[in-house]
């Protein structure tokens, strides 16, 4: 279970890192929709699990990749946001979320 400050460093970095896509995504991914659904901290609040959707995609591992790579420049950016806040800007790591198709299969198969 996630203490409080966890909780709150995560939901700091969501807004963040969510902003930072929407105002910076079409260079890293042209065409295309990132949202930042979940953040989990580590319990030393160094390593922060991001998990975004993405829209629309064809190929949502080759996305998730090209995010990945250009995960120290959001670390850079996000850092600039946070110097106040944080001591130590966390590593990111990126993650697909897929959460709304598991829920879209369990739908499908609810209605046959």
């Amino acid at each position: 279970m996630a203490s409080i400050r966890q909780e709150k460093v995560a939901s700091l970095i969501k807004r963040d890192v969510g902003e930072i896509m929407q105002q910076n995504g079409t260079q890293y991914l042209p065409g295309k929709m990132i949202t930042v659904t979940i953040v989990r901290m580590s319990p030393d609040l160094s390593f922060a699990k991001i998990y975004v959707s993405i829209f629309p995609t064809d190929d949502p591992k080759q996305d998730l990749e090209k995010l990945k790579s250009n995960g120290s420049e959001i670390r850079g950016l996000l850092g600039k946001r946070v110097k106040n806040q944080l001591r130590i800007v966390p590593e990111l790591g990126f993650y697909l979320d897929d959460s709304l198709d598991y829920a879209e299969r369990i739908d499908d198969l609810l209605n046959d």
